[in-house]
């Protein structure tokens, strides 16, 4: 009889970068007031979830997201780099418009979804891939059978989406990208013997009203 492990995939909160319009990356930003709202909303839901394990990317807007769960649970949140967003490099910190302005052609990389193109001074959503699913195997085998939680960021749960639906297997991979909001709830039931069922992307609907 197969074995089913629940996963969470939970975008931070609001942070301070989101609210100027400015690349995140691996910039250690904290969450703006929004994002705490947001955060405090999102524990609420997942309480209700019967979690065994709570793990969130080391950066600042992720830990602060994971923490009102962690409360609501007596958890302790498990901060992993591997989790981390895609590092973009000599683009960090900028605004969109400076970004585009300053590194025309890493910006239309981005842009472009190339897979395989290492950002200057960053890294490639291949690598961004290779690490944050190494990563979520090992998660899931600790806790197999479990629930987790995974407090991380819209690159990275754009390209876990994709990994665990199988998208990225292909010879060629088309520029496809799922957009993750602020404290959107990402939700996938992975069987051991390989089958996963998506059970929700980007639902944000403990958000209404903020």
């Amino acid at each position: 009889m197969s074995v089913t492990t629940l996963v969470f995939l939970v975008r931070h909160g609001q942070s301070r970068g989101n609210a100027e319009g400015r690349f995140g990356g691996h910039t250690d930003t904290p969450l703006s007031p929004r994002g705490r709202k947001q955060a405090k909303a999102a524990a609420g839901v997942l309480a209700k979830e019967k979690l065994t394990a709570i793990y969130a990317s080391d950066l600042v807007r992720s830990l602060e997201t994971a923490m009102p769960l962690s409360k609501l649970t007596t958890l302790d949140v498990q901060a992993a780099a591997e989790f981390r967003e895609r590092s973009v490099g000599v683009m960090e910190g900028l605004t969109f418009e400076e970004a585009a302005e300053q590194h025309p052609e890493q910006y239309a990389a981005l842009l472009q979804r190339d897979f395989e193109h290492v950002l200057l001074g960053g890294e490639s959503y291949r690598q961004t891939l290779d690490r944050a699913a190494r990563k979520l195997d090992e998660a899931i085998a600790t806790h197999q059978g479990g629930r987790i939680a995974i407090f991380t960021h819209t690159g990275t749960i754009c390209i876990l989406a994709l990994h665990l639906m199988g998208a990225l297997d292909a010879p060629e991979l088309k520029p496809v990208w799922i957009h993750s909001s602020n404290c959107g709830i990402s939700r996938f039931d992975v069987r051991d013997d390989g089958y996963v069922r998506v059970a929700a992307i980007n639902d944000t609907r403990h958000l209404v009203g903020l």
